[in-house]
């Protein structure tokens, strides 16, 4: 029987696993549940990804990618006029209005990396990559500042099932902008 192509496989498998993760958690996470998910032979999922920490790691990517691209085609930072800590708030009701269940799938994963050191580096990058993107507004620590903070809220929202404080957020965001004095 010949090989079928199918260029997309990964990515359907990368899918895939976030759709497990999304109804299972990571705990339900194995290359059984995501060859099924994903409509795929098993053998396609360990060869594509040996160990689920490599599945892991390009799921966690992918979120970088997305959260970093969403960032970038918003506008919000690019403008050197506008008030930070409002277009940052703005990108974070942006966020949750989208719903918890993307947040709380892109976190899950995210936090994975204390227990699972290979996704560390890549865990890292996301905090990198939004420093990045914020630094040409700031210096990067006041960057490094901001986006801890973000993840702060985030995840604080997230754990409390609360809702989103934008006012709070903007004075606190405001108050790292602005060297730590409050507007």
């Amino acid at each position: 029987m010949a090989r079928r192509y199918d260029p997309e496989r990964r990515e359907r498998i990368i899918d895939a696993a976030f759709r497990v993760v999304g109804e299972h958690g990571i705990a339900g996470l194995s290359h059984r549940s995501v060859a099924a998910e994903a409509d795929v032979p098993l053998g396609s999922t360990t060869y594509h990804f040996s160990s689920l920490d490599e599945l892991l790691v390009a799921a966690l990517r992918r979120c970088n990618e997305n959260l970093a691209r969403a960032m970038r085609e918003s506008g919000r930072l690019a403008a050197p006029g506008a008030d930070l800590a409002d277009e940052l708030t703005r990108l974070l009701e942006e966020w949750f209005a989208g719903g918890r269940g993307t947040m709380e799938l892109e976190y899950e994963l995210y936090l994975a990396a204390l227990r699972r050191p290979a996704l560390r580096p890549v865990a890292m990058e996301w905090a990198d990559g939004v420093g990045e993107l914020i630094a040409h507004r700031t210096d990067p620590a006041t960057a490094r500042a901001l986006v801890a903070l973000i993840d702060g809220i985030s995840l604080q929202v997230l754990l409390t099932g609360g809702d989103f404080d934008a006012g709070y957020t903007r004075e606190m965001l405001a108050r790292i902008v602005d060297g730590g004095t409050a507007r």
